[in-house]
């Protein structure tokens, strides 16, 4: 496996974050510090195949209803 550079690496000194994340390919978990977040400005829908899992019961009305507990993070 290549790592990155280490002249090039994220300091340690900032938060990171497990966001859903996805590509042409698939949706997966990602692991990214704060640095290197970026917004999704692209207008469309969330399709993350666990965004209902950790947030969201169903669509009502074109909308997400929100769970009332959360769920447990997946290992």
């Amino acid at each position: 496996m290549n790592s990155i550079p280490e002249g090039d690496r994220p300091s340690r000194d900032q938060p990171y974050f497990h966001p859903l994340a996805e590509n042409l390919e698939t949706s997966y978990i990602a692991y990214v510090s704060e640095q290197n977040l970026l917004v999704d400005e692209s207008g469309q829908p969330e399709s993350h195949l666990q965004l209902g899992y950790f947030f969201f019961n169903k669509i009502a009305n074109g909308h997400y209803t929100a769970r009332h507990t959360q769920a447990k993070y997946l290992t």
